[in-house]
């Protein structure tokens, strides 16, 4: 089994196009961190007021789910960058060298295809919410478009950064699946 090494992030070489959406999908990541401190900070405020204060809270659990499920969603290219998501390496570790460039390129190629129609779908969804007026149906009524763009921006993210992994095994600056050989 493949362990943490140099590997476990995503090589940009010299290429500016990598090194862009490298520095692309970091920024990415640091959005997704400050929403996440921004919903725990908003969480502790919450429980402050109704606990302490014996006050209502309107738009706090609102806030909060909406930050989360963003924070995922724009988080989605850093973790590609570092490696993060779940995988399997069974098969690319039993695979001789050029077997698995074969393989990644095809892995990576679906992966594009199903994230560019989620993107499609994303950006679909999100324009109904904006061109419509869509609110919450909760006190608060936030104007849905704002959290709905979380979906067309990280899958467009996540896209972009599925095709800078694409271009790095094709011009061998990246190993297949970041592995590197024994």
């Amino acid at each position: 089994m493949a362990g943490h090494s140099s590997a476990a992030v995503a090589h940009a070489g010299n290429n500016p196009f990598l090194r862009a959406v490298a520095a692309i999908s970091t920024l990415a990541g640091w959005v997704s961190a400050a929403m996440i401190v921004t919903a725990v900070a908003i969480t502790c405020q919450m429980i402050f007021v109704r606990f302490v204060l014996n006050g209502s809270t309107v738009w706090q659990t609102e806030a909060v789910i909406y930050l989360v499920i963003s924070a995922t969603l724009v988080g989605l290219p850093y973790v590609q960058r570092l490696r993060g998501h779940v995988n399997v390496d069974l098969i690319p570790l039993m695979l001789p060298k050029p077997a698995r460039k074969v393989l990644a390129i095809l892995t990576l190629s679906a992966s594009i295809v199903i994230v560019a129609i989620m993107l499609w779908y994303g950006y679909e969804y999100w324009h109904f919410a904006w061109a419509r007026g869509w609110r919450s149906d909760t006190i608060w009524g936030v104007r849905l478009w704002i959290p709905y763009l979380a979906l067309p921006v990280g899958f467009a993210l996540f896209l972009l950064q599925l095709i800078a992994d694409l271009v790095a095994v094709i011009l061998k600056i990246d190993q297949p699946f970041g592995l590197e050989d024994r």
